[in-house]
């Protein structure tokens, strides 16, 4: 009997978001809109978003003993996760840079704080956490070497998922045990490493980061859906039409609902599908957790919409 259906190791920034018509060039000054203070980081969005789809969810971070440390924990107990996991110390609060233009796209920077100061030490200390999860879902703005520790003290039988991001190269140890590897494109090229065999199409990619090692890979792929990979195959998800107002924290939404349904006991195709629904219900809400749906409100979403077939 496992404690939650899914620990989140990962982290936890307060977002600084300001609108602007278009984005600054090198050495340019752009007017934007108020600053607005939104809960955020990648680890505390996916722990968010699980917890509002109605998962047992719980999270392994660390944040400061400051204003957008207290932020942090209040939108996790506000949403359902069990913050036993959070550790408060050590550097201020990760703090992301946002500009959103008016299509929705944004661009950000990370400046790490306390995520920096998640050590392997605190994962081995958390060791009965972990353990206690089916699903344990990571990414890359903690140190790549807490994440590696927390992969072995998995429970048997339980499932590890990455979304590696930003991306780096992988330890194998690492690669083995995803079960999926979750990647955009340019996720993708980054952990290939320039590969001049991996093609050019994301099935390529699926393929070619499939026999790096993990179990199985899913790329999404933005407006036009994701696509699964696996040992039963190579196939394609479809994406849900709607009108695109933020995408702040919509890949942390469709990490969170695929890792969660995985656990449910859903295939990895029926997982992504649903997992698109629930991303493309986030982008309709400006923020990250504050956009994140309830699973009543991804079921009145329409039905998905494929655009172009296979490749």
């Amino acid at each position: 009997m496992y404690d939650y259906d899914l620990l989140v190791v990962g982290s936890a920034n307060a977002d600084l978001v300001i609108g602007v018509e278009r984005r600054p060039a090198a050495g340019e000054t752009v007017l934007g809109s108020d600053l607005a203070v939104h809960p955020g980081g990648k680890g505390a969005n996916q722990a968010v978003a699980a917890a509002r789809l109605g998962a047992r969810t719980a999270l392994l971070a660390r944040v400061g003993d400051d204003a957008h440390g207290r932020l942090l924990l209040d939108s996790l107990r506000a949403a359902g996760v069990d913050p036993a996991g959070v550790l408060a110390g050590g550097a201020p609060t990760g703090v992301a840079l946002i500009t959103v233009d008016p299509s929705g796209d944004n661009s950000i920077v990370v400046s790490p704080g306390a995520n920096g100061r998640l050590t392997p030490d605190d994962v081995r200390a958390a060791a009965p956490l972990v353990g206690s999860a089916r699903v344990v879902s990571a990414q890359l703005e903690i140190p790549l070497e807490s994440v590696v520790e927390a992969v072995r003290h998995l429970a048997p039988g339980s499932r590890f998922v990455l979304n590696p991001s930003p991306p780096r190269p992988l330890p194998q140890e690492l690669l083995d045990a995803c079960d999926p590897l979750i990647v955009n494109e340019h996720e993708a090229k980054v952990i290939l490493g320039g590969d001049d065999g991996a093609g050019d199409a994301p099935e390529d990619w699926a393929r070619a980061l499939l026999a790096r090692g993990p179990r199985s890979v899913v790329v999404t792929l933005g407006g036009e859906g994701a696509l699964v990979a696996s040992a039963q195959g190579v196939s394609r998800v479809p994406s849900v039409r709607v009108d695109a107002v933020d995408t702040t924290g919509a890949g942390d939404a469709f990490t969170a609902a695929l890792a969660w349904r995985l656990g449910a006991g859903a295939s990895l195709p029926e997982a992504a599908a649903y997992a698109a629904r629930v991303g493309a219900a986030a982008v309709t809400r400006r923020g990250a957790q504050e956009s994140y749906p309830t699973a009543a409100e991804v079921d009145a979403l329409g039905p998905a919409v494929a655009r172009g077939g296979s490749r």
